[in-house]
């Protein structure tokens, strides 16, 4: 759908995601290995949630959650339509029935997002980037597709500087000025923020 990538990452940031993840690895493996646990004593179902996400050059990968939802969340999905308070495509319900107690915990404090580690060391994510969007890049207005130049992120300005009261259209907006601007001390700059938010509990 896209054309050849037009914009760079900066020098080393390849390899300042993989070093920070190495160096993050002793301290989120035994975090992954505890939510693990709480997650499947919490409900039935898998640990970890595998979704189709849109990445860069409109590639779809496998990316990596704890499971905060039911194990049916998304065949009741349709059911729970007539709830969503955002416009399309996007889609969120206040007090999602579906959500579990332990996943409300892990959505508060982000530690959800944690298995995501992986898919930063496959190469699939950057840790600081676009949002990766669960819809297909066939639902992306052309303007849209400025983000798929660049790999997704973990964080990014939107999470810090949006979250959820932004429209689709606003992230975007802060993602392609992020593209636009993107260097090293940026994305040290928003994974500072990012830890700063966690902390706060207001999530990421």
């Amino acid at each position: 759908m896209t054309q050849s990538p037009i914009v760079l990452e900066p020098r080393g940031k390849r390899a300042f995601d993989l070093t920070l993840c190495l160096l993050a690895l002793p301290i989120v493996l035994p975090i992954l290995a505890i939510v693990g646990l709480l997650v499947m004593l919490d409900s039935p179902g898998p640990m970890v949630f595998r979704q189709q996400r849109t990445g860069r050059d409109g590639q779809r990968f496998a990316m990596y959650k704890f499971r905060t939802m039911v194990r049916d969340a998304e065949e009741r999905k349709a059911s729970l339509a007539h709830l969503n308070i955002l416009p399309a495509p996007d889609f969120k319900i206040p007090d999602d029935p579906r959500i579990t107690r332990v996943g409300r915990f892990l959505r508060k404090s982000s530690l959800d997002e944690l298995p995501q580690v992986f898919n930063v060391l496959s190469g699939d994510m950057s840790i600081v980037g676009p949002r990766p969007t669960s819809f297909a890049p066939s639902t992306y207005s052309l303007w849209h597709t400025a983000r798929l130049e660049v790999r997704p992120g973990i964080t990014g300005r939107w999470q810090v500087m949006g979250r959820n009261e932004s429209t689709f259209d606003e992230r975007l907006r802060m993602d392609i000025t992020y593209i636009r601007t993107m260097s090293l001390r940026e994305d040290i700059r928003l994974i500072a923020m990012t830890v700063l938010s966690v902390v706060r509990r207001s999530g990421v």
